[in-house]
């Protein structure tokens, strides 16, 4: 362990900064998930969105996006 003293005479027992990486147990365990992996879910989520709004507008006016197609 490294000791440190700085100008006022404070010592800081941990001068070193702990590496900011989380293991994959670590992610599962806290439910954490990567920038793609959330990009990936809302993509497939407003995916769904826009097939059930085709089905919605298909059912009420006999056309796909309320009558434009």
């Amino acid at each position: 362990m490294t000791v440190t003293t700085n100008d006022r005479g404070q010592q800081n027992m941990w001068a070193v900064e702990p590496a900011m990486y989380m293991t994959d147990e670590d992610r599962l365990k806290y439910g954490l998930e990567s920038h793609a992996e959330r990009a990936e879910k809302m993509n497939g989520r407003w995916a769904m969105m826009g097939f059930i709004a085709a089905l919605i507008s298909y059912a009420s006016t006999g056309k796909l996006f309320f009558g434009v197609i």
